[in-house]
């Protein structure tokens, strides 16, 4: 994603039990690990998702004179970079879960939206119609992933030191 990192982890307590997991072999004990992680990232996915396709994008007011017309695309912005939201959890060497918008699933001319949605003035400055010589400004609500992260920050610290309990119960 164009954000900064926010991770939830206990990296000292996730190493440990990363180690024990490869050392008891338990690719049952693994799998169920990894899908709990999954799990308690779920609502931060889902509420990252609804808070794009929900965000304000203004636009500056047209200067007199100015043309307007319809966008050359039918794609819609917000919906399509809300689709690229994805989770990914690790079990190696950095034990985690990451809530991020995958650039690969995005359409080439959109690969940097993301980032300039995020930026700290809220401003999204682009090109008119792929015109280099034309650029407009539109503003959104500034630092908006951080923002939705940090809402779900004491639940998903919570929800991982739960998990990390229950493995290593298993694991004694």
């Amino acid at each position: 994603m164009a954000t900064r990192n926010i991770q939830i982890v206990g990296t000292g307590q996730l190493l440990e039990l990363s180690r024990r997991l490869k050392q008891a072999g338990g690719p049952r004990l693994k799998a169920n690990f990894t899908r709990r992680i999954r799990r308690a990232a779920e609502p931060l996915k889902a509420d990252m998702q609804a808070t794009i396709r929900t965000l304000p994008i203004r636009p500056e007011p047209r200067k007199s004179g100015s043309r307007g017309g319809p966008s050359p695309t039918t794609r819609p912005l917000r919906a399509t970079i809300a689709q690229a939201v994805s989770i990914q959890v690790r079990t190696g060497v950095m034990p985690g879960a990451r809530v991020y918008v995958d650039r690969a699933k995005l359409p080439r001319d959109l690969k940097r939206m993301p980032k300039a949605m995020n930026r700290e003035s809220g401003r999204i400055r682009h090109m008119v119609f792929g015109n280099k010589k034309r650029w407009h400004n539109n503003w959104t609500t500034p630092l908006w992933w951080e923002k939705t992260a940090t809402k779900h920050q004491p639940r998903m610290r919570a929800e991982v030191a739960r998990v990390l309990d229950d493995v290593r119960n298993s694991l004694s």
